[in-house]
């Protein structure tokens, strides 16, 4: 198992020790995820205007917001996944059936040609002997 990462990140002004099991440059980048946001809310006037509370309950909620967005986006890809990897192995079968009737049909192929000149031999003794 991996050991926990600990780094000083900078969210709106202040400096926060975070620490987790991912790497300090993915802490980092969840910092920068929230001051973006954070700057972003604070350009709205309405947003300003509003209790120190309120705001963080508004940035949560659309922190929320983006995971759920982001989560039912995953779940799609994922689904999408199934299904090509449903298609994929339908195709795989689908080709090793055809390259077995390809090779029944090609032993098929072969022995009749054999049988052809078997014939074509007979036809030749026997016009062989016509001919005497």
């Amino acid at each position: 198992m991996s050991s926990k990462n600990y780094t000083d990140v900078i969210i709106d002004g202040k400096i926060y020790n975070i620490g987790g099991f991912e790497s300090e440059a993915y802490l980092q980048k969840v910092a920068s995820y929230i001051n973006n946001m954070i700057l972003e809310f604070k350009q709205n006037e309405g947003y300003r205007m509003q209790k120190l509370d309120v705001q963080r309950i508004l940035l949560e909620i659309n922190i929320a917001n983006d995971y759920f967005k982001a989560k039912k986006q995953a779940d799609l890809l994922e689904s999408d996944l199934e299904v090509k990897e449903k298609e994929v192995y339908d195709l795989k079968h689908e080709l090793i059936m055809s390259d077995a009737k390809a090779d029944t049909t090609k032993k098929e192929l072969e022995e009749a040609l054999e049988k052809i000149k078997s014939l074509e031999k007979e036809v030749v003794a026997l016009q062989t002997k016509l001919k005497k």
